[in-house]
């Protein structure tokens, strides 16, 4: 019992984690072929012995081929070729390496599937020829031949071209057996009627109406003969090719706005590499504005859109019927191009309820044009509950006459003032009326302060009046006493006004 809990618990843990490691490595050693060691990544085989026989393949489903980006394989003399599908299951493949081992022929697709490999090393094997049209397709930053017993032909010129028009940082010495088996250096080596072709397009510029229909024609020359044909790349517009010996036509019918700025190739090909011509297809057509939303807000309000046109159209904007002033406080801006469509917004700054209403954008060139409008909410109305809908004013921009804006300006810098009712209205309203407000209490209060000092000054309770009312009041009651009469009762009306001047 004792045992049990001393090994219960992390101890356990590692335990498991230990068994699962050995089957993991065990399980990856029945996915590597014999004389081979295996990763995750790469497969590793230089043990000659017993060495290899044909071009090593995971066998296990627990391994996963796409996941190898290397695959290194040294002194296996039995391995004398690669197959097309040898390969098709390393599409993650980039560095392959098959040194001092007895390699004579490549498949012509053997890499058909292995777009990502950039560097290939076939140095001391046992290839008399190689094609380049095993290569023609990737982009290899290197490619080591050195040691090989090539035949002397037009077959391997492909090489010395690429030496001479792609140098790797290291020169390669190469060389080749001719008819008496002796060695001639690749960089001298001279063939009769073996060069590089040409190809010569008819429409070096090519500019065309949404559809309508063209045709191109091209020319190839070369000696061997070369082949032609056509790269249209992922062109929508339905087209179709003809092609007669040193000559080719392609007809593209319908064309689509999509293909406006797309390239068009000729090729011409032989063995000793290629040349081609090309165009660039310009197609114009009219505005479309394929999308418009509802403000949203970042650092700016932003009213989004996205047009395409072609020439490049311009856009002007409408609020509430009428047209819009642009200036630094409310503009169109245009984050992104892409070739004929325009990512945008029109941007404003800290709107108010008086930029509530109806925004309509218009987008115009030669060929036609077209308009979308939402409804903006950027705040309620003061008083008013936010979730309502009051009725917006008739007239808040004013019809300034401004001309049409051309997509590739952001702002119309014609007016540097700001004009009715962009965003700064709302502002001066309040300010103005936070001055009359105050104005008018100020006026108030002293009009009060007036009148009250205006009212003590000729009450019959001011003090100078009180003053004198009782000393005339005393006078009289002296001279009463002066002449007998000392029972006499002073009597004060307060409700008669006084007009006795004080004493």
């Amino acid at each position: 019992m004792s045992s049990w809990t001393r090994w219960h618990g992390p101890a356990m843990a590692r335990l498991w984690g230990f068994c699962w490691l050995i089957v993991g490595f065990w399980r990856a050693a029945l996915a590597c072929p014999t004389s081979c060691k295996c990763s995750a990544s790469r497969i590793w085989c230089g043990d000659p012995s017993p060495g290899i026989v044909a071009f090593p393949r995971l066998e296990s489903t627990s391994a996963d081929p796409e996941n190898i980006t290397e695959i290194y394989i040294a002194n296996q003399k039995r391995l004398e070729i690669i197959n097309e599908d040898d390969l098709e299951a390393y599409v993650g493949l980039k560095n392959l390496t098959i040194v001092d081992s007895g390699l004579k022929s490549v498949a012509h697709k053997a890499f058909l599937k292995n777009i990502n490999l950039q560097h290939i090393n076939f140095t001391r094997n046992k290839l008399t020829i190689l094609s380049r049209k095993h290569f023609r397709h990737l982009d290899l930053s290197e490619l080591i031949l050195v040691g090989n017993p090539f035949m002397c032909s037009c077959d391997i010129m492909w090489i010395k071209t690429l030496q001479e028009t792609k140098p790797s940082p290291e020169t390669q010495d190469l060389y080749c057996l001719d008819e008496n088996s002796k060695n001639i250096s690749l960089a001298n080596l001279q063939i009769p009627h073996c060069g590089l072709p040409s190809a010569n397009l008819a429409a070096p510029n090519l500019t065309v109406e949404e559809g309508k229909s063209i045709t191109l024609s091209c020319t190839v020359a070369g000696d061997p003969v070369p082949n032609l044909y056509w790269d249209v790349g992922n062109l929508v517009s339905k087209h179709m090719n003809e092609t007669s010996h040193t000559q080719g036509s392609l007809r593209i019918t319908n064309i689509s706005s999509d293909d406006s700025g797309k390239q068009i190739s000729c090729v011409a090909e032989n063995l000793v590499g290629e040349d081609q011509d090309s165009v660039n297809l310009t197609v114009h057509f009219a505005p479309t504005i394929t999308f418009l939303e509802s403000p949203t807000s970042d650092h700016h309000w932003c009213i989004p859109f996205t047009v395409k046109g072609n020439p490049k159209p311009a856009l002007q904007w409408f609020y509430n019927g009428a047209i819009l002033n642009e200036s630094k406080y409310i503009c169109t801006k245009i984050h992104v191009t892409n070739h004929t469509e325009y990512h945008g917004c029109l941007q404003l700054d800290n709107p108010t309820h008086m930029n509530n209403g109806d925004y309509k954008l218009v987008a115009k060139n030669e060929y036609g044009k077209d308009e979308k409008q939402i409804s903006a909410h950027f705040m309620g109305w003061p008083g008013i509950d936010d979730g309502a809908n009051p009725n917006y004013p008739d007239v808040i921009y004013e019809d300034y006459g401004t001309a049409a804006n051309d997509i590739g300006d952001t702002t119309n810098k014609s007016n540097g003032t700001l004009p009715t009712g962009v965003v700064d209205t709302g502002r001066e309203h309040l300010s103005v009326y936070a001055v009359v407000v105050i104005a008018s209490v100020v006026g108030f209060c002293l009009l009060v302060m007036l009148f009250l000092l205006k009212l003590a000054r000729h009450s019959k309770f001011g003090m100078k009046g009180i003053i004198s009312l009782f000393q005339r009041e005393i006078l009289k009651e002296k001279k009463m006493k002066a002449n007998g009469n000392d029972g006499l009762v002073i009597k004060m009306d307060f409700h008669q006004p006084s007009v006795l001047e004080p004493v």
